[in-house]
């Protein structure tokens, strides 16, 4: 689906100044998306300096293949697609994570799941808000797989629309849902069994 009109304008005034040469037209795409690049690099690498080599490769990627944006969706959400792809191909080519368990959490108990269905009386997504990705939360969203933490992220703090997210990973909107729910549940037991409910 195409990108909002004003928004697809903005994008191509940019890459038409960024193509014919102009250097701080293409700072300036590096600006308006660096925020959400390093959110993805971060999640996903936990080496820091890989992460730098990562972050300059995938703006090296989105400059050369820059005139080939076909504004299908929004210039951010193209360059977080090759964040996450370079970023996943880092992973795998790297072996620190296979196709059969890049998606896998371990799965708690009946009694874990009945207890995960409520945080302390408060419905764990309003509990995300709330907490708005604070030190405690952000210490147990680390602990998740590379994907089901960028979803989390990508979801609850920079609060992307499923499509969105369905363009920059790959996923089936109905595959996200399920890997949102399960990432919910894992951080939901952790959190209940590792802190006091005063601390939440």
């Amino acid at each position: 689906m195409n990108s909002n009109p004003a928004t697809n304008l903005e994008d191509k005034t940019l890459i038409d100044r960024a193509l014919s040469g102009d250097k701080q037209a293409f700072g300036l795409i590096i600006r308006n998306t660096e925020k959400l690049v390093t959110q993805i690099v971060f999640k996903m690498i936990n080496d820091p300096q890989e992460r730098k080599d990562i972050a300059q490769d995938i703006y090296l990627k989105a400059y050369k293949k820059l005139a080939g944006f076909k504004f299908q969706s929004k210039l951010s959400t193209w360059i977080a697609q090759i964040s996450y792809n370079t970023c996943f191909d880092y992973l795998r080519k790297k072996r620190l994570i296979l196709p059969h368990t890049i998606h896998e959490e371990p799965e708690a108990g009946n009694n874990g799941w009945k207890r995960a269905e409520n945080l302390n009386g408060i419905a764990f997504d309003a509990f995300i808000v709330q907490k708005n990705l604070t030190t405690i939360l952000q210490a147990e969203i680390e602990k998740l797989s590379p994907v089901y933490k960028t979803l989390i992220t990508l979801y609850h703090n920079e609060e992307l629309s499923y499509e969105e997210i369905e363009q920059i990973t790959g996923l089936p909107a109905g595959t996200i849902k399920n890997y949102l729910f399960r990432a919910r549940k894992a951080l939901q037991k952790n959190l209940l069994i590792n802190y006091k409910k005063e601390d939440l």
